[in-house]
């Protein structure tokens, strides 16, 4: 594994051709965002190139790709956005898992997988670094690149609410209105707009919240059981994660989500008495220290009981 900057991330893409370009599963704003962004900016200059991911794509990110024209190719080069591990890539870990040849990130959990890492940790979100690289391949961003970056920015940071989010942050947001990213349709979409079949989970989450450690842990449990009562999905899990923060004195929240196979998967908040990434990955995942993520080949129960036990190892 080598190291790059910006300007020799560039160089290689602009060297390179039949582009792969892969996204974690259970996919964010921030990974789609960025492997879009940089897939139309890839087409832009004439190369050919596709971003893909292992799970469905939730219905309220389709203008991201929307309008893409994708040619038929065999990938010669595999690089990965905002994917800090190659488990997190999900089904595609059996296929790329040892080949790919770039990642870009910022997760500081990043298990160095690939052949060239573009690491900036200190970004909020991957976005960040990736707007980079699209300006130095000097590429010109038009609306719906700016869409796809932007979306990565204000994913990512809570809609500019947590703590990740610096001053560069804003100015790269800035930046990318001025280049007509519809940010007022992107952030009533991302934040206050929900399904009747998401708000049936959300109730049902609430509902079933448990507390451990003087409440200072919340569990939410999401079980396959609810996805067929409230006719939702887990492409609709993504904004049920940040409830287990919301509650007063809690200090790790934990959201574990039942897979159709009866394994599961944890998604990880916190605040700064506890650093999620390092919680995450005692159990093989990672992220952010105020957020982070895992899976387990398990069900939802021995999951929570080895997740409380290390939860409480933190709060002593």
């Amino acid at each position: 594994m080598t190291k790059i900057n910006v300007e020799k991330c560039a160089k290689i893409l602009r060297d390179k051709d039949n582009i792969l370009i892969l996204m974690h599963a259970h996919p964010d704003g921030d990974t789609l965002g960025c492997g879009f962004g940089l897939c139309r900016a890839l087409l832009k200059m004439g190369k050919k190139a596709r971003a893909i991911c292992a799970d469905e794509i939730p219905a309220k990110y389709a203008y991201l790709y929307e309008g893409m024209d994708i040619p038929e190719f065999d990938e010669d080069y595999i690089v990965a956005v905002d994917v800090a591990t190659e488990n997190l890539l999900g089904d595609l870990a059996d296929v790329y898992s040892g080949k790919i040849d770039l990642c870009i990130d910022h997760h500081p959990s990043n298990s160095e997988y690939a052949t060239y890492l573009l690491l900036n940790a200190d970004a909020a979100a991957a976005a960040e670094t990736v707007f980079k690289v699209i300006k130095a391949l000097r590429v010109k961003i038009d609306r719906h690149i700016a869409d796809c970056l932007y979306t990565g920015l204000t994913t990512d940071t809570g809609c500019f609410r947590y703590a990740s989010t610096t001053s560069n942050t804003y100015r790269a947001a800035a930046e990318l209105i001025d280049l007509g990213a519809n940010n007022g349709i992107i952030n009533r979409v991302m934040f206050e707009t929900k399904t009747k079949t998401y708000a049936a989970l959300e109730r049902m989450a609430i509902e079933g919240m448990e507390f451990y450690s003087r409440d200072r842990i919340c569990v939410i449990t999401i079980t396959q059981d609810m996805y067929r009562k409230s006719g939702s999905s887990e492409q609709e899990t993504e904004a049920i994660a940040p409830l287990s923060r919301q509650q007063e004195g809690v200090e790790i929240g934990l959201t574990i989500r039942e897979k159709a196979d009866g394994k599961c998967k944890c998604s990880l908040r916190t605040y700064e008495s506890v650093d999620a990434s390092k919680l995450a990955a005692l159990f093989g995942g990672g992220g952010h220290k105020q957020a982070a993520a895992c899976k387990f080949d398990c069900g939802v129960e021995e999951a929570k009981a080895m997740l409380l036990e290390k939860c409480e190892e933190f709060l002593k």
